[in-house]
């Protein structure tokens, strides 16, 4: 039986609850999570949440493609054309999930970009990134989805490819 990656688009807020369904069709599903502390009234919450909000990745066959659209979480099952280098690309990011490090939607902010000032003394200023200074950042990508996850990683623990 061969297994190939199809990313699934859910309905908004859905990810979990098609898990949920999947496991009990015996369908194999990937939700990265991540972990988020909030305060409420002197009391600590921590919520896991999906690292890529409204997507779940499946290893399916192409005939489970229609169980899965059959749910009613489900929006769209897209086809990954490029299995290896998604199945490395999400490796990759499921290994920095599983760390110490703190790992969170990165937005695509390089060098040409127009950005809005969110705080501070310029906020809602637009201007354009030249260039990118201060904590390295890895990007972990997944280019299919269009996404990537940021990863904070001290500059001595990297070297040039």
């Amino acid at each position: 039986m061969n297994l190939d990656w199809y990313v699934v688009h859910t309905r908004p807020r859905c990810e979990k609850k098609l898990v949920q369904y999947c496991e009990r069709e015996t369908i194999a599903t990937t939700l990265p999570c991540i972990s988020r502390v909030h305060q409420y009234r002197g009391k600590t919450v921590t919520f896991h949440s999906p690292l890529f909000p409204g997507y779940v990745f499946v290893q399916i066959t192409r005939e489970q493609r229609q169980k899965v659209f059959q749910s009613d979480y489900a929006a769209n099952v897209l086809e990954v054309f490029d299995q290896a280098q998604f199945d490395h690309q999400l490796r990759d990011i499921l290994r920095a999930v599983e760390t110490e490090l703190e790992v969170r939607l990165a937005p695509q902010i390089i060098p040409g970009c127009q950005v809005l000032i969110k705080s501070g003394p310029l906020r809602g200023v637009t201007g354009w990134v030249e260039k990118r200074v201060g904590i390295v950042q890895v990007i972990l990508r997944l280019d299919f989805i269009g996404q990537a996850a940021a990863v904070s990683i001290d500059a001595n623990d990297l070297e040039l490819v």
